[in-house]
């Protein structure tokens, strides 16, 4: 493994390496992309065969491209794959033609708003082919025939998508999802894909309450794939992130989940306004990236999306100006910073039972109060009465800490003391420990007897009794 993903230029150099590739949903860009991955973190590679069923999808035929380009009329290259992967249009059939240019114009995509940008268009699930080139540039093309050569494969193969799975102390997991599907554009996806890299290194290296599962794959088709290969343990996620566009000067964007009112919304939501006031919220809709599936109806997952730009909403986005002058090194470090703290939060985040709810319990004796009365509590008592006071089982520490506008640490830190001191349970403990005292030590449920089970076991008996007398 490589060294370990921290600070601003070494996420930037990180996503320099993975900008050149040309990734799509399916083929060679993508398990490269994995692979260097992969040097970070050890990822688990999954492949889905083409035409597998997925829902109410198909996995579509492996696309690999070679080269392309464009000649005009003298033969020179006027739009050339070599140069930027963004010219081709994803998934383009092969070809071998000459055209007039006139005909040629309907395989030709621009940005008439940017005509100095490329833009970035596709076509996954029909047959087609074309190119996307600056509009200035199409502007001083002349009349007359011109050659198109695309050297690309559509064929059986599969989709890849990686996983990396860190087990931690409960079985509940939290899930991290990232799309590896976008050619050369640098926020959009290689800063979420180098954030997520760096987050399994730095989860890999500490004690953990959750299990934690970062998947890596192609937007859309790559979750229904992990989705479907994975119905039987959704239950497990408790919690989930989507990362994406987490490299440009904007604040952070939380997008909630469908629900709108999960543990991961409210943390989240915490999180990056304490770290930014002018952090956004948003509620859930249904367009975007990955948590449009995760949050789908017939899963509904408690799955949130942090970036910084949204999707759409900046105006390099899909374009060749989405590129390494975009990301910041310094966005990119604060936003690791945010989603470390986000999972910081959730892993100590708890609910508590006070165990001596009847008054306030005597803090004094314990150690725990400042021996001379008649003056306001410190800001550690002040934290303890708060916890005593919310611990109903209900309230998490985050709830604590928000209404009593006391730090989260500084709670966690109040909450650990009165634990200590015989003051306070884990609600999930207590909840455990009662399921296991009602259970017998074989781990076997008791067998209850009906009363006629009994009365017929009684007369068993007594008839068993008469004949040996």
């Amino acid at each position: 493994m490589s060294g370990p993903l921290s600070t601003g230029d070494e996420l930037h150099a990180f996503a320099s390496r993975l900008y050149p590739i040309c990734r799509s949903i399916t083929g060679g860009g993508v398990r490269q992309t994995l692979k260097i991955v992969g040097e970070q973190i050890p990822l688990k590679i999954h492949e889905v065969r083409s035409g597998t069923s997925v829902f109410d999808w198909e996995v579509p035929l492996e696309w690999n491209i070679e080269d392309a380009c464009v000649l005009d009329p003298d033969g020179r290259r006027v739009v050339d794959f070599q140069a930027h992967n963004l010219h081709i249009v994803s998934y383009s059939e092969p070809v071998s033609v000459s055209l007039e240019l006139a005909e040629l114009r309907s395989r030709l995509h621009v940005s008439n708003q940017n005509p100095g940008w490329i833009p970035y268009r596709t076509s996954y699930y029909k047959r087609n082919w074309g190119f996307c080139l600056r509009a200035h540039d199409l502007q001083r093309w002349r009349d007359g025939i011109y050659r198109v050569e695309i050297s690309s494969t559509l064929a059986t193969g599969s989709l890849t998508y990686g996983e990396l799975v860190l087990p931690g102390a409960s079985r509940d997991e939290v899930v991290i999802f990232t799309h590896v599907c976008h050619p050369s554009l640098a926020n959009d996806n290689t800063s979420g894909i180098a954030i997520a890299t760096a987050l399994g290194a730095w989860l890999a290296g500490r004690e953990r309450r959750y299990t934690y599962r970062l998947v890596f794959a192609p937007g859309t088709i790559g979750s229904l794939c992990w989705l479907k290969r994975n119905e039987n343990r959704l239950a497990r996620i408790k919690h989930g992130l989507v990362l994406g566009l987490l490299g440009d000067p904007a604040p952070w964007t939380y997008k909630k989940s469908r629900r709108g009112d999960t543990r991961i919304d409210a943390i989240a939501e915490y999180v990056i306004s304490d770290l930014d006031p002018a952090s956004r919220i948003m509620d859930f809709e249904p367009y975007g990236y990955d948590e449009r599936q995760l949050c789908s109806p017939g899963f509904n997952l408690p799955v949130g999306r942090l970036t910084r730009s949204i999707n759409g909403g900046y105006p390099q986005y899909h374009s060749s100006a989405d590129d390494l002058t975009l990301v910041r090194p310094q966005a990119l470090e604060r936003s690791l910073t945010a989603c470390r703290r986000i999972l910081e939060v959730l892993e100590a985040d708890r609910r508590y039972v006070n165990l001596m709810p009847k008054g306030e319990p005597r803090l004094g004796k314990r150690g725990l109060y400042g021996t001379v009365g008649g003056q306001s509590p410190a800001a550690r008592e002040n934290a303890m009465l708060w916890v005593l006071n919310q611990s109903d089982g209900e309230h998490s520490l985050l709830d604590v800490s928000q209404r009593a506008g006391v730090g989260f640490d500084t709670i966690c830190d109040a909450a650990t003391a009165l634990e200590s001191a015989g003051l306070l349970r884990e609600v999930a403990r207590t909840r455990r420990q009662n399921n296991e005292a009602t259970q017998p030590k074989s781990g076997r449920k008791p067998v209850r007897r009906t009363a006629s089970a009994a009365v017929r076991g009684a007369r068993r008996a007594g008839s068993k009794k008469g004949e040996r007398r």
